[in-house]
């Protein structure tokens, strides 16, 4: 579910020190039936096993294959563009301690680079001529005393064609990606997380 802007900057994240030059996009909330205070870890290890963009449906598929054929054709992703050349990475601006966070980061095979975990929160990246983008996530207690997720996408635009890409694809973002990246976020918590499932009142493992 989209919620305002204001849930991510209202919560003590250590990414606000850090992306001072980005703008908030927009910031998602996904349910985690029976979580726990310290479940972010199995949250996060849960969407990167869940990951899989051969499972997505068919019109997410195709957006995505569009998109990676036209940056190929146009040049929009190559390492020049990326991380390292035309971007500078997030990492750069981070301490040691947190830095090495990043090494512990479970794998996965999408196209984001691991900037930083914590217990309760993380930051991946991924640049090219388009955009420089932050995905956030982070975990928070809701006024019903239950545990959800909170997705954070902060973007830094390249210029006048980064803010013409973001707007042309804005539509495309909310009405096809962001309500499948719902689907299958909550679905992998189900699937792959959610270590205390409820039977009759009380908690077990699964």
């Amino acid at each position: 579910m989209r919620i305002p802007k204001a849930a991510h900057t209202a919560q003590p994240w250590r990414i606000h020190e850090f992306t001072r030059d980005f703008r908030i996009e927009d910031v998602w909330s996904f349910r985690a039936p029976d979580a726990g205070p310290d479940d972010f870890p199995v949250m996060v290890k849960a969407l990167k096993t869940a990951y899989d963009i051969r499972k997505e449906p068919v019109a997410v598929r195709f957006l995505f294959a569009v998109r990676w054929k036209l940056g190929a054709l146009l040049g929009w992703d190559t390492p020049q563009e990326g991380l390292g050349g035309r971007v500078a990475s997030l990492c750069d601006r981070l301490p040691p301690d947190l830095a090495r966070t990043a090494n512990d980061a479970v794998p996965c095979t999408d196209p984001f680079s691991e900037v930083y975990q914590l217990d309760n929160e993380a930051a991946r990246e991924l640049g090219n001529k388009t955009v420089h983008t932050i995905m956030h996530v982070g975990w928070v207690r809701t006024d019903d005393g239950a545990y959800e997720l909170r997705m954070a996408a902060l973007v830094k635009p390249n210029g006048r064609f980064g803010r013409l890409y973001m707007a042309g694809v804005l539509p495309f973002r909310y009405l096809i990606v962001y309500p499948a990246l719902t689907r299958q976020w909550e679905r992998a918590w189900l699937d792959h997380g959610r270590p205390h499932r409820r039977v009759g009142g009380a908690a077990h493992p699964e």
